[in-house]
């Protein structure tokens, strides 16, 4: 059976008395400073970057429809588009054959 004191014993068994400030290289190395310059770089601004310019009305939508999407309705998406690569890989093959056999693609002779 377990001792009243068991659980205090436990608790300071977890406590730590290692004292850390804010300059330590263990909490803030250099390779952790560096990713944060990023945000000194590139000001937040009000217009919009640069390939977001780009975009057209139903990009953007699609872009909105996609972000309100769940995770699981998401992954049912990527699994639709690989199975729509798959397929057309599928009938590109087949075109292809069927142009070989047809010699569509024979360069001609000179």
């Amino acid at each position: 059976m377990a001792s009243p004191n068991g659980a205090e014993d436990f608790d300071n068994s977890l406590l730590s008395y290692e004292k850390l400030d804010r300059a330590s290289p263990d909490l803030w190395p250099e390779q952790r400073k560096a990713s944060f310059s990023f945000l000194f770089f590139y000001p937040i601004t009000n217009s919009p970057p640069k390939w977001m310019a780009e975009l057209e009305i139903e990009d953007i939508e699609m872009l909105k429809e996609l972000g309100s999407l769940t995770t699981a309705n998401l992954m049912e998406k990527v699994k639709g588009l690989q199975n729509l690569g798959y397929q057309l890989g599928l009938e590109e093959s087949r075109e292809m054959t069927r142009g070989k056999f047809l010699n569509i693609l024979e360069r001609p002779k000179k």
